[in-house]
């Protein structure tokens, strides 16, 4: 992260309070190709390692949040205006020597409400990760299990899900289907030569009550990762992680993140949306070892960022 300016600081207080709910209104892809060829041309710093420079600043916490359901909380978006700032830890004891870490979600302030446990799933194909309410009970047959992660053989493409049943035993109408809550995509970077990562993160649109439009396909050929291929983008938006600047002095990509990232690391990102890059809609960052931040602002919900953030970690030998 780098220090804000005076000016900088009235700017983005300004941008935090905003309400951008017509950037995530559910309709057709009108820009699509604008801005495609954007950076095209832009001259790229490569290197053998990417890091993200910082510097040590107090960690902004949490605004004070109640609720009275936490399986309601964490599929909500998040309220207008408000940033919802988290604290994620992983845990390396147990499972195989490390090899299967669980990692664990809480309010970033003085309470420390727990919200959300993952953990990749030992005996699966690809990589899947189980997402639970309850942070000792990560089982998938368990009534806290509130969604799940799943990757490509790759482990470049990721689709996250809610709770809801299989379509293969769901009703013919599909009200009871589960949903795909967000589609996570990183672009292929072999030995980093293209510089830090890339990813783009495709979410459903939000309906004229801000709640988020359902989207239950019958099969993975018409889920959110087949619609972007083929450009399908009716009722989706289509998220990008900000691109660092390159910083000559310390001869490294850098963002800014306010004080909620301490230390440098490939896997600080943050996730915008093209029409206003001064707004972050999910910023992740390293804060100690096994210790990093998570933020997230409407319309994304906190299973929706605990997915993305997961999904970093996950071993990527054609992104690195």
């Amino acid at each position: 992260s780098e220090p804000e300016t005076k000016s900088s600081k009235s700017k983005s207080k300004k941008k935090e309070n905003a309400c951008p709910a017509s950037m995530f209104a559910a309709g057709g892809d009108k820009d699509k190709d604008k801005g495609k060829d954007k950076n095209k041309d832009k001259k790229k710093k490569t290197g053998k390692f990417f890091f993200l420079s910082h510097i040590q600043e107090e960690r902004p916490p949490s605004p004070d949040i109640e609720f009275d359901s936490l399986e309601e909380f964490v599929l909500q978006p998040a309220q207008q205006g408000v940033t919802v700032k988290c604290k994620m830890t992983r845990d390396k004891r147990g499972m195989d020597k490390g090899l299967y870490p669980t990692y664990y979600l809480h309010l970033d302030n003085e309470k420390k409400v727990f919200l959300l446990a993952g953990r990749k799933r030992k005996k699966s194909t690809t990589s899947n990760y189980l997402i639970s309410i309850d942070p000792t009970d990560l089982s998938r047959g368990g009534e806290n299990f509130i969604g799940k992660l799943r990757s490509n053989m790759m482990g470049t493409k990721f689709t996250v899900f809610d709770n809801a049943l299989h379509p293969d035993r769901a009703l013919p109408d599909m009200s009871n289907a589960r949903q795909e809550l967000a589609a996570i995509i990183y672009e292929t970077n072999v030995l980093g030569i293209k510089g830090p990562r890339r990813l783009t993160v495709i979410i459903p649109g939000m309906g004229k009550d801000s709640e988020r439009v359902p989207i239950r396909p019958r099969s993975d050929n018409n889920g959110l990762l087949m619609k972007f291929q083929n450009r399908k983008m009716d009722n989706l938006i289509e998220l990008h992680n900000k691109t660092p600047t390159w910083n000559d002095d310390t001869a490294s990509h850098v963002l800014n993140f306010n004080g909620r990232v301490t230390q440098a690391s490939i896997k600080n990102f943050q996730i915008i949306h093209s029409k206003d890059e001064a707004y972050i809609v999910m910023q992740f960052g390293r804060v100690a070892d096994d210790a990093f931040t998570l933020d997230y602002s409407y319309p994304m919900c906190a299973v929706q960022a605990f997915a993305i953030a997961l999904s970093s970690f996950d071993g990527k030998i054609t992104c690195e």
